[in-house]
């Protein structure tokens, strides 16, 4: 092979010879360690390529290149129908595990190819390339409507649930400065926020996370595609980055974990003039006067923690608040918002937004009706967040050209298996039709997946009692049933229902609100009072609520909460203290510890 003298990108030209042969390997003539690999291809009567990098005049430059790519420079270094496998050590070791020739013979470029980079599909990914198998992921991130993208590690990590919290934290610590001056600490009267520090900080954190994401992946040898793939039939995928170079793989087993986007709402304006939570959390300016259309979590989460950074913010909501949750805890948290300077316009809807002013931010017209009273609703911000739902990302990789079904609103119908009707094609995560949207739940989903398939293991995913936890201003915890959700499946008679409110004691010197604080159990009374719905809305929901769903995961009654001594002084020990039902009646006010 002639050398290569071309300095112009050397990351094409090791792809070009990565791509077009089955066997590829890096070596050098003088390298005892390459030739024992050579040796042993040909023993095997295996046509492989070879370039010989000291006969290359920038031969040092190649191994730096391959560095990036592979995150190995020594040679040899062998690849295997476009997978990495490593250099002497490990081919060896493949030969004597009988991975190699399962390699070379596979009719497959691999075993398992996932479509989505985010929690789940990295979970998959990584698991199954634990177990040996040769594994690529698929993820491309279509721009929102007004040009936001994001790095590897899908919606949790870029614009979900860890900017979300980051965002929330801030908005807890200006409320604590406030507490702070009852506890002594002498702050001034006028603190400001800034929006580039936070936001800034921030997106430097998510940025580490997606380096991160793509070094495991690199150590794990699983094969990182940035390009956007179809299926062409149930074993191949065609993909195209976003130079426009297409490439087609062949895997033998497809997991997809692709995610949703958010819903806008066919008004005029709507995608011209709005932003969803995928453009919030790298806005490069403040957003200003704000108005969040939905009552969904996202919804109340963002206009949680922007007013708590001293926006003024309304929440225009077409009917319930939260759907899906407890309502009776809907409603505490949005009494609390109110309380704290959330605006709601409801029951609203917008019907069309309107370019006032350009700037950073602009100025627009939002135009709503009422759906009570048919009233017009007007009003003028500067920045609006749609947060009305999210749709499936199904409907434009080609799952009609393999016969994929989806149910009418584009989710995918599995089975405990996580299977879908193409039997070599799996789904995970919020794709599937009716199953928690949350972020661990697909990344058990996707581990216990790997391993059911390229192991003895047989564990499912477990879908009940999963517990979650809303970050709005005042955070609400949740396990298993809501309230009317356990009186329409057990009957109203069949469910005891123990609460109360409390006051955590670090808000007593700080006096902020007695009583908004509140938790209960529901109960089912003919098991013994087995706890089948958990809820509370106070500080730190989150942590205390996931310690009860492994309580609740064994089967606890509220017998087992009653013998339970409590930590004091916490909020949790309020569920090892309850005694007052709905049923029987009884203050439920706290006024101490």
């Amino acid at each position: 092979m002639p050398p290569i003298t071309d300095n112009g990108n050397l990351k094409d030209v090791i792809n070009n010879y990565i791509q077009k042969n089955k066997v590829m390997v890096f070596s050098k003539t003088t390298c005892p360690f390459c030739t024992k690999v050579k040796d042993l291809l040909k023993s095997m009567n295996v046509q492989y390529e070879v370039l010989e990098l000291d006969k290359a005049d920038n031969g040092s430059e190649l191994q730096n290149t391959l560095q990036q790519l592979s995150g190995q420079r020594t040679v040899p270094n062998v690849y295997i129908n476009s997978k990495h496998l490593g250099g002497c050590d490990d081919t060896m070791k493949a030969h004597k595990e009988g991975r190699l020739s399962e390699m070379l013979n596979s009719q497959y470029d691999y075993d398992m190819i996932v479509i989505g980079g985010g929690s789940g599909g990295l979970a998959a990914s990584k698991e199954a390339a634990n177990l040996g198998k040769r594994v690529a992921v698929f993820d491309y991130v279509q721009p929102s409507p007004i040009g936001t993208t994001w790095g590897l590690g899908g919606t949790c990590v870029n614009v979900g649930c860890i900017p979300k919290k980051l965002m929330h934290q801030a908005a807890l610590l200006g409320h604590g400065l406030e507490d702070s001056k009852k506890f002594g600490w002498e702050v001034p009267e006028k603190v400001n926020h800034n929006w580039d520090s936070m936001k800034n900080a921030i997106q430097d954190h998510i940025g580490s996370l997606n380096w991160g994401y793509r070094v495991q992946l690199r150590e794990k040898k699983v094969e990182y595609h940035n390009a956007y793939a179809k299926f062409v039939d149930n074993h191949t995928v065609k993909a195209v980055n976003r130079k426009g170079t297409e490439i087609t793989k062949t895997a033998e087993t497809f997991v997809l974990a692709m995610g949703e986007r958010p819903r806008y709402p066919d008004i005029p304006g709507a995608k011209e003039y709005g932003i969803t939570s995928d453009d919030l959390f790298s806005l490069p300016y403040c957003p200003g006067k704000t108005l969040c259309v939905g009552a969904s979590y996202v919804s109340l989460e963002c206009g949680g923690f922007l007013q708590g950074i001293g926006l003024d913010v309304t929440i225009m909501v077409r009917s319930i608040l939260l759907r899906g949750f407890d309502q009776q805890m809907a409603e505490k948290i949005g009494d609390y918002m109110k309380t704290h300077g959330v605006k709601f316009v409801r029951p609203c809807v917008p019907t069309k937004i309107e370019k006032l002013e350009d700037g950073t931010p602009g100025k627009y017209r939002v135009t709503g009706k009422f759906t009570d009273t048919g009233k017009e609703y007007s009003e003028i911000y500067n920045t609006i967040i749609f947060a009305i739902g999210r749709d499936p990302c199904t409907s434009t990789i080609g799952l009609d050209k393999i016969g994929l079904k989806l149910n009418k609103s584009g989710f995918v119908p599995v089975n405990e298996q996580e299977q879908t009707n193409v039997p070599n094609v799996y789904a995970i995560g919020d794709i599937c039709e009716d199953k928690p949207e949350l972020t661990p739940v697909a990344i058990q989903a996707g581990r216990l997946l790997a391993k059911r398939l390229y192991s003895d293991s047989k564990d499912l995913c477990d879908y009940v009692n999963v517990a979650t936890t809303v970050f709005t201003p005042i955070e609400y915890g949740a396990i298993g049933y809501s309230e009317e959700d356990a009186i329409a499946k057990f009957g109203e008679e069949n469910i005891e229902v123990y609460h109360t409110n409390f006051w955590p004691l670090e808000w007593t010197v700080a006096h902020r609100e007695e009583n908004v604080c509140y938790a209960k159990l529901v109960c089912l009374l003919p098991e013994k009072e087995r706890v089948v719905g958990f809820h509370v809305i106070g500080p730190n929901a989150g942590e205390m609520t996931q310690g009860y769903a492994v309580a609740m995961k064994r089967g606890a009654t509220k017998a087992d909460f009653d013998i339970t001594i409590g930590i004091h002084p916490t909020c949790s020990e309020t569920f090892t203290t309850m005694e007052v039902t709905k049923r029987g009646g009884g203050d439920i006010d706290q006024a101490g510890c």
